[in-house]
């Protein structure tokens, strides 16, 4: 009995033991994960969606206003601490456009907004995120990211409104500056550009006269100064420039009047620009005929008559050539032949009474027996004369500065229905934009030869770089009126602070590329100021269609006219 007892008192006792150890390995069990919890596996630090004002997945954003929302999404938590150095936004001269930062959606969004001012209108800024951003858990961008905006245009007002009439005299009395104050203080020339120096052009001197008789009646200058400049100009001509058989080079040292290369075989005469310098100046004689002022008139006739444009035939071809060399002769080889800016160098050729061309030549060589003609329609418009699309608009500029294209005609076309149709056809390129240059508009709008970024180029719908000439819109005025006043408000009101400077607009811009030139060119210069007063008053084609070698050389041609 005691045996039996002891026994189960054993077993008792081994049981207790049993679940005493069971209680404590379960203790050291919970007491185990309670000491090292099982970790999350690490998540790399990604940008997973970015937006500028809702608009995903470009590199370059064209903003439409100046306080855009730029957002980051990121895969994970972020450090708040680290944003102040996450994000910048620099002009490219260095200034950093000051912003509002927060985060949101759990930490895992960055939204930065600029301030008010922060940009300017149409400048190329850089958005850029760091490395020195991290999330909670102290990983870093694997690399920086960029992007640029562009800013938008800003359409204040920059200059306090003025009437159009006004708004016109202003182009004229400021573009005028560039021929009067910074002719050339020895031959009273032209400058190519304004950082030429020495280096005068034939053909903008001929602009910068007919510009100074413009000057006259509108009373910037006297009569007398007119005068006077033109005289320093006509003795200079006669006594220091250089001449090839009568005709002169494109570019002459101001001073000595030697000729300047524009280019290595171009080192000789150039009948063209040759051409619209003797326009120039008999413009100035038919203006200056009181009888003390005969003299000028006389050398001007001299300086006409002396150019041998029937030795330009290069040995009685049917066709007129455009340079000649003492060194290269001939080595050029570009004829004159149409259509573009050189109707002109015809018409004096033929109205010259010492070495004139028969009518063969401008119709085998200018016209081509018919084959400068076209006929097409671009944007329902029927472009008589020219390449495709028109070509460049200082083709309806250069030679009708002085020839009244209204009512004049011959076997070919009606040349101001040629010029309106022209001009039309670039700004409807312009306006419906094919290539999407940015800041194209019905108000934004003239390609022509002008600078570009790095370069020089005749722009045309068919050679499009994105860069608008001011000089295109406002020559074509008499041909565009409304169209033209429009574009020159915005030039002026809209991007005044950057393209109104001392001569007037600058050569050229590109809202495209963010680009405005620092440029004033005389030939596109002088269009400005000659085609505006010939949209007011008519007065130089009106001055220059009474010069009698002007109209024997139209009748000459075939042209018909009420001038004539």
């Amino acid at each position: 009995m005691m045996l039996r007892t002891n026994i189960l008192q054993l077993g008792q006792s081994l049981k207790e033991a049993t679940l005493l150890c069971i209680a404590f390995l379960f203790l050291c069990i919970a007491c185990k994960k309670q000491s090292t919890p099982a970790e999350e596996p690490a998540v790399v630090l990604q940008l997973t969606q970015f937006s500028v004002d809702g608009i995903q997945g470009l590199s370059d954003y064209y903003i439409n206003n100046f306080r855009p929302v730029i957002q980051f999404q990121f895969n994970t938590k972020l450090d708040r601490s680290t944003l102040s150095n996450a994000v910048r936004i620099t002009h490219p001269s260095g200034t950093v456009v000051p912003f509002d930062i927060s985060l949101t959606n759990g930490d895992s969004v960055i939204r930065v907004q600029p301030q008010s001012g922060g940009m300017r209108s149409i400048e190329r800024y850089t958005l850029r995120l760091t490395t020195q951003l991290k999330s909670v858990r102290a990983q870093q961008l694997s690399q920086d990211r960029t992007w640029s905006l562009f800013a938008p245009i800003d359409s204040t007002p920059k200059f306090p409104a003025i009437t159009d009439d006004s708004l016109l005299t202003l182009i004229q009395r400021r573009t005028f500056a560039y021929f009067w104050e910074f002719g050339h203080p020895v031959s009273g020339m032209a400058r190519e550009r304004n950082t030429s120096g020495e280096l005068v052009t034939t053909g903008g001197t001929g602009f910068g006269i007919m510009s100074m008789l413009i000057a006259v009646e509108r009373g910037f200058i006297t009569r007398a100064q007119a005068y006077n400049r033109i005289q320093t100009i006509t003795d200079f001509l006669i006594t220091k420039a250089t001449r090839y058989k009568g005709a002169f080079a494109h570019w002459l040292n101001g001073t000595t009047g030697a000729t300047i290369p524009f280019s290595a075989n171009d080192n000789g005469a150039d009948l063209v620009e040759t051409s619209f310098l003797v326009m120039g100046l008999l413009a100035a004689r038919e203006y200056f005929h009181l009888p003390s002022e005969i003299s000028l008139g006389q050398k001007i006739t001299g300086i006409y008559n002396a150019v041998e444009w029937d030795w330009f035939r290069r040995d009685g071809q049917q066709v007129l050539y455009w340079h000649w060399s003492p060194d290269r002769a001939w080595t050029m080889n570009l004829r004159i032949q149409g259509w573009n800016e050189c109707l002109v160098t015809y018409v004096l050729a033929a109205g010259s009474s010492t070495h004139t061309i028969p009518a063969t030549v401008y119709q085998q060589g200018w016209a081509r027996d018919g084959a400068m003609r076209n006929g097409n329609q671009f944007y329902g418009i029927t472009l008589p004369l020219g390449p495709q699309l028109g070509g460049p608009l200082f083709f309806s500029h250069y030679s009708f500065l002085g020839i009244d294209p209204r009512q004049l005609q011959d076997v070919h076309t009606n040349y101001f229905t040629q010029n309106r149709a022209h001009s039309l056809i670039n700004y409807q390129y312009c306006v419906q934009n094919p290539l999407q240059r940015r800041g194209y508009s019905n108000a934004c709008w003239g390609l022509t030869a002008s600078d570009i970024p790095g370069g020089y180029t005749a722009s045309s719908p068919t050679n499009d770089r994105g860069v608008i000439a001011p000089t295109a819109a406002i020559g074509s005025i008499p041909y565009t009126p409304e169209e033209s006043m429009r574009a020159i408000r915005f030039f002026y009101q809209v991007l005044g602070d950057q393209l109104w400077k001392e001569y007037g607009f600058i050569d050229a811009f590109s809202i495209q590329d963010n680009w405005f030139a620092s440029s004033f060119l005389a030939i596109d210069q002088g269009p400005q100021i000659i085609m505006i007063e010939n949209h007011r008053s008519a007065m130089m084609w009106n001055l220059c269609m009474k010069i009698p070698e002007v109209k024997n050389g139209l009748r000459k041609l075939g042209f018909s006219s009420p001038h004539l």
